[in-house]
């Protein structure tokens, strides 16, 4: 697999929000979010070739239960599925985290589901139609709640955002909003701060979750965190 990252940290985000985690990070995707937090798995991917083999042993040195295999889009990676099953055999609680355009029969206790909304369209750049082709898989999401105990997470930055995950929503009427977390568009922990209040507020009205983000209020956005 095609690996940026393999570290220790806290899940910053969701239901597992500060549970101890080891991250393994692919790198490769296939949308380009203007916003993207790791351009180094998406708009500039980087890293190595890492045997299944490697990446276990590594695991097991980490001694932590709560694995997150992320990306990029992990669902990419042609050994997701076997790396994911092995995790899980190992005895590890596995969260795979993904956009829900791909499809694998990965081995998760978790999928962390994070749709992109219009305003992650990088408007005006050569990417712009791939990416709005690309970002909504209702076959794939369907598949995904059908299987997997989920979560979904979504990038809030303005108040219109907040309709359209309403309007998402309406195509999964079986999604409840206990799996729901509204996330700010924020790296910074000022930013993040003064942008989390409306978000909650507009969260609690529709019995929804706002997810902090942990690991920039502990870390700021710092690699390998």
């Amino acid at each position: 697999m095609y690996i940026a990252e393999v570290f220790h940290s806290i899940q910053g985000e969701g239901r597992f929000a500060g549970v101890p985690s080891l991250f393994i990070r692919a790198s490769g995707c296939n949308l380009r979010c203007v916003w993207c937090d790791t351009p180094y798995t998406s708009w500039n991917p980087e890293g190595e070739e890492r045997p299944l083999d490697s990446l276990l042993e590594e695991a097991e040195r980490f001694d932590c239960e709560h694995v997150v295999v992320t990306g990029g889009e992990p669902m990419l990676a042609p050994n997701v599925v076997p790396l994911t099953g092995r995790l899980t055999a190992a005895g590890h609680t596995v969260t795979i985290e993904t956009a829900g355009t791909v499809d694998q029969p990965v081995s998760a206790a978790l999928v962390s589901i994070s749709p992109k909304l219009s305003n992650s369209t990088p408007v005006g750049d050569a990417w712009e139609q791939r990416h709005d082709e690309r970002r909504h898989r209702p076959d794939v999401i369907h598949r995904l709640t059908r299987d997997y105990d989920y979560q979904f997470k979504f990038v809030i930055d303005l108040p219109e955002d907040i309709v359209e995950v309403e309007q998402y929503l309406a195509g999964f009427p079986q999604v409840t909003g206990d799996r729901i977390y509204l996330m700010p568009r924020a790296i910074e922990r000022g930013p993040l701060s003064e942008k989390s209040a409306w978000r909650r507020s507009e969260a609690q009205q529709r019995v929804w979750q706002l997810s902090p983000r942990l690991h920039i209020e502990r870390f700021g956005n710092t690699r390998g965190t």
